[in-house]
């Protein structure tokens, strides 16, 4: 029995590479930008991550840290679009799809992180790993998303965007959430990019503070912001200030703005994170499906 079911799943990948042979996989460029968000609307919840690059950066930008990737079917009809570079970050319908874009990625030696729906995330390491980069640290998010009604909490009048001279906060903090995403501080590989990439979020009005004075209370980046998704991320706390409530009324009071102006809001909680699911909750959030994070190492040249 065991031999068939491996003959099966043998035959399964093959028929997978038959498929994936009889479909392109190109550069986008910016003349491809309607098409792109067209295709990416139809999932907007799950689309997020790649709807926000391309309306905040384009399809071909430095910005990106990667090129975008369609993968067509002979008809050129989109199969997939996806961010190869830092990240690695995909949408496809079929597993043809995200086998090719596999392919395509492990041309790609300098990729940090891969991210997707859980499925699909086993489905492309299947095709990635033989000769792609080697993982470092695996995690399993959880999808949260808000939409009305939302809990109505104490307002936070302090709440507000930032502003050039609150980077000096900034910058440590966000550090701190990503070292505790990844086990890599941005500080000790890429300070200076990391600064710039913060300052730049503050510039495009993306960055949302609650301070006292010089004191940071609070912050939370909007990565995406879409008419059907803005996607938070980079949620902080001030250690001395947490398990107070002051989290869950930021983010409470910055949903029922944002659901003004958008269809829902969502961030991806580390399922370890048990106290920021707790915030999540609180703040009416619901769960809505688990994501996968490989963090990746760089091969060596």
């Amino acid at each position: 029995m065991q031999a068939l079911a491996e003959l099966n799943l043998a035959a399964a990948a093959q028929h997978t590479r038959l498929v994936s042979h009889s479909l392109n996989v190109e550069r986008l460029s910016e003349k491809d930008r309607e098409e792109v968000l067209r295709y990416l609307s139809e999932r907007p919840l799950q689309t997020f991550g790649l709807a926000g690059f391309v309306r905040d950066n384009g399809l071909v930008s430095p910005h990106n840290r990667g090129t975008f990737y369609a993968c067509r079917d002979q008809q050129g009809r989109l199969e997939g679009v996806a961010l190869i570079g830092h990240f690695i970050v995909f949408e496809a319908r079929s597993e043809a799809a995200i086998a090719a874009f596999a392919r395509t990625a492990q041309q790609c030696s300098d990729a940090f992180l891969l991210i997707g729906e859980q499925a699909d995330v086993e489905t492309f390491w299947r095709y990635y790993s033989p000769a792609g980069q080697d993982a470092r640290l695996y995690g399993r998010e959880l999808l949260f998303a808000l939409g009305w009604p939302v809990a109505v909490r104490e307002a936070v009048p302090g709440l507000r965007l930032a502003t050039m001279a609150d980077l000096d906060v900034i910058v440590p903090a966000h550090a701190e959430c990503t070292y505790i995403e990844s086990g890599i501080n941005p500080l000790d590989t890429d300070a200076e990019g990391f600064r710039a990439r913060c300052a730049r979020r503050i510039e495009m009005g993306k960055t949302w503070v609650w301070t006292e004075g010089n004191r940071l209370i609070f912050k939370v980046d909007v990565v995406s912001d879409t008419p059907d998704v803005i996607y938070l991320e980079g949620v902080w706390v001030n250690p001395e200030e947490r398990g107070k409530g002051y989290g869950s009324r930021c983010i409470s009071q910055l949903g029922r703005d944002f659901l003004q102006r958008t269809g829902s809001i969502c961030i991806l909680v580390n399922e370890k994170f048990i106290a920021a699911q707790m915030l999540y909750r609180k703040a009416s959030f619901k769960f809505i499906g688990y994501y996968d994070t490989i963090f990746l190492k760089q091969k060596t040249h």
